[in-house]
């Protein structure tokens, strides 16, 4: 039995309160305390063993029966330096964004918009490992039939079964035929943490695949499936598991309105690695994007591309971004720039016309927006053109968000080009950062670019000034100032079909 108290949960920082209040004291957010019913246990609670019994050591009963095991720590030397060896998804994309491949005994949270593709991606990944590994993939939004065929939407060599008690007696180690892939690829339709800890003890899984943890309960709390409380707790009881049983959890996180994944920050502090998934609705392309990695590089970042067949890498993601090179138009500039480790090539395009309102408007797809008023304050006082009179939008092609700064030299010769009416060389890339002054400074990882752009065939490269490399097969042309590179980039007079590669349509 129990005694039941009320409190009220922080839904942004999980900060704990015994009254509401219309605003978090904690992390100052609004409107953030949500009503919670705990049942504080008295007595025993069962030990149903294994993995199912670890609610008993989470505060929500107390134990009497057994003392507490004696635990011994380690010196730092007496840790074992063995190198832990990572599994491959079978999709490069992934492994790059985990940092070399699946670590096992980690916990990996998945956060997408509705629809994005997050369960495609992890039935697929699942798909794949089961190839070497038994795979156990719990769902709480799907039956066991609609499952499988989703399965066999996206090709899958043989559909996943859904689990029985019979079929726990096989090697997790040993490789089975692909062509039997669904004989290791578990499907678990069920909601209840207990029940799921229970299978995952009987089954002992390689890999555990989540969907979603927002629909996941545990028993002794009375709050609805998806509240901080419930998902707090239920991602502790995974944590757990995953850690002492190493065994590697694949969890999807719904996300809110604003793009955040629903549930309380610590949902994202127990985890190992974050990975967003996002994606325009209007296009095909996807990207997967790792914000927290403690085995891996942040900021990395995995294309995916959405067929009628689920998803599939993209090779190369430049192409993707990079338009038409063989038919240049005005106020268009090629910048390379880079998520994480890798660089990538992408075409800029600007308009800029006569405003024809009281306050000029500004407009940027894929850009930081105040980089752009920034730039064009720039262009007006230290290039002389009237921005001020103008309305100006920018955008990158494809719709990848190219937010760092080195990607302001070409903002400002594509914005420049634009009024100018001109066609920049479409054989030069732009790289660099525009100071409030005018200078160009350097950025980061500029060799890693410039290799980039001279695989892909580009000719000439306008950088900060200092920057010295060896032949990369591309020519430099450093500069100091902004006027300096609109100068070397944007013609004076209009470019002839001489001036720009043939084309066999004129």
């Amino acid at each position: 039995m129990g005694k039941a108290k009320t409190i009220y949960i922080c839904s942004n920082c999980a900060a704990e309160f015994s009254q509401w209040f219309g605003k978090c004291s904690n992390c100052d957010t609004y409107d953030s305390l949500v009503e919670q019913n705990i049942t504080a246990f008295i007595g025993d609670i069962p030990s149903r063993g294994g993995v199912g019994n670890w609610h008993a050591t989470q505060g929500h009963g107390k134990s009497n029966t057994k003392p507490a095991k004696a635990r011994s720590s380690l010196t730092f030397d007496q840790i074992s330096d063995r190198q832990i060896a990572r599994w491959e998804s079978g999709y490069g994309e992934l492994d790059r964004v985990l940092g070399g491949g699946v670590v096992p005994g980690s916990m990996v949270l998945i956060g997408g918009d509705p629809g994005i593709g997050k369960s495609t991606l992890l039935l697929q990944v699942s798909n794949q490992l089961a190839q070497k590994y038994r795979i156990l993939y719990v769902t709480g939004e799907e039956s066991g039939q609609q499952v499988k065929l989703r399965a066999s939407r996206l090709g899958m060599s043989q559909p996943p079964t859904v689990v029985t008690e019979d079929d726990n007696n096989k090697d997790p180690e040993k490789p089975v035929d692909p062509d039997s892939i669904g004989a290791n690829l578990y499907i678990l339709p069920e909601t209840d943490l207990e029940e799921i800890l229970r299978e995952i003890d009987s089954l002992k899984p390689n890999v555990v695949v989540i969907d979603s943890i927002q629909t996941v309960f545990f028993p002794a709390l009375t709050s609805a499936p998806g509240s901080v409380a419930q998902v707090r707790e239920c991602t502790a009881g995974l944590m757990k598991v995953a850690k002492h049983e190493d065994i590697t959890m694949l969890i999807v996180g719904h996300v809110t309105k604003e793009g955040a994944i629903a549930g309380p920050k610590v949902l994202e502090h127990l985890v190992d690695t974050v990975l967003y998934f996002e994606g325009d609705r209007f296009a095909s392309h996807r990207l997967l994007r790792t914000v927290k990695n403690r085995f891996g590089a942040t900021h990395e970042i995995g294309i995916f591309e959405m067929v009628s067949q689920g998803l599939k890498e993209v090779d190369n993601p430049s192409e993707l971004f990079l338009g038409n090179r063989d038919d240049p138009a005005p106020g268009t500039a090629i910048v390379v720039a880079c998520e994480g480790t890798r660089p990538i090539v992408v075409e800029l395009q600007a308009l800029v016309s006569p405003t024809s309102y009281p306050s000029p408007r500004r407009a940027g797809t894929g850009i930081d927006y105040n980089r752009l008023v920034q730039i064009l304050a720039v262009l007006e006082k230290r290039v002389g053109i009237p921005m001020s009179k103008l309305d100006s939008y920018v955008a990158s092609a494809g719709g990848l968000n190219v937010e760092e700064p080195a990607v302001d030299l070409g903002i400002a010769v594509a914005i420049v080009a634009s009024f100018r009416d001109r066609i920049v060389d479409p054989g030069t890339v732009l790289i660099g950062e525009v100071g409030l002054g005018g200078q160009v400074r350097s950025v980061s990882q500029m060799e890693l670019r410039l290799k980039e752009a001279a695989k892909l065939g580009f000719k000439r490269a306008i950088v900060p000034k200092g920057t010295k490399f060896p032949d990369m097969g591309i020519d430099i042309l450093p500069v100091g100032k902004v006027i300096d590179a609109i100068i070397a980039a944007v013609p004076h007079q209009e470019l002839t079909e001489e001036d720009l590669e043939p084309d066999e349509d004129e």
